[in-house]
C-alpha cells in the first residue's frame, strides 16, 4: 500500500518509513499541503496512495460523498489526539504502528474505498 500524510504529520514520519521501505510521501514534500481536502483526496485517489489524516470530521462525510457518487478511493487512515498526540515525542509510536499496518496490508489495493483507524 502506498501512503500519503497529510499536513498534519511530521515528514520525520514519512522518512522514517521510507527507511523501513514503504512507500510513503508527506502532503508538504509533494506540495500538497495547501490543497482543500477534496482536491487531496482526488490527488490521492490518482496516486493510488491512501491517505493518513487526523481529520475525520471533514474525511469521513468526503468519502461517505463520494461512495454516493459511485466515486472510488485509496483509503483513509484516521488517527485521533484524544488517542495519540501528534507531537515529537510520538513519531516513533506512528513509525511502529504505520509500519505494521503497511506491511500487514502492503497490496496497492488494501484500503481502497476503506476508512481504517489506526
Amino acid at each position: 500500500m502506498k501512503l500519503a500524510l497529510d499536513h498534519h504529520f511530521t515528514t520525520l514520519i514519512a522518512a522514517g518509513l521510507r527507511e523501513r521501505d514503504h512507500d510513503v510521501i508527506a502532503a508538504i514534500e509533494v506540495g500538497w499541503n495547501e490543497l482543500a481536502d477534496p482536491v487531496l483526496l482526488e490527488q490521492c485517489a490518482e496516486a493510488g496512495r491512501s491517505l493518513l489524516t487526523n481529520n475525520a470530521r471533514d474525511f469521513v462525510p468526503l468519502i461517505r460523498e463520494w461512495v454516493a457518487q459511485g466515486r472510488s478511493h485509496h483509503g483513509l487512515i484516521l488517527t485521533s489526539d484524544a488517542k495519540v498526540a501528534r507531537s515529537m515525542d510520538d513519531t516513533g509510536h506512528y513509525l511502529d504502528a504505520l509500519d505494521g499496518l503497511l506491511s500487514e496490508h502492503s497490496a496497492d489495493d488494501a484500503f481502497v474505498d476503506r476508512a481504517h483507524w489506526l
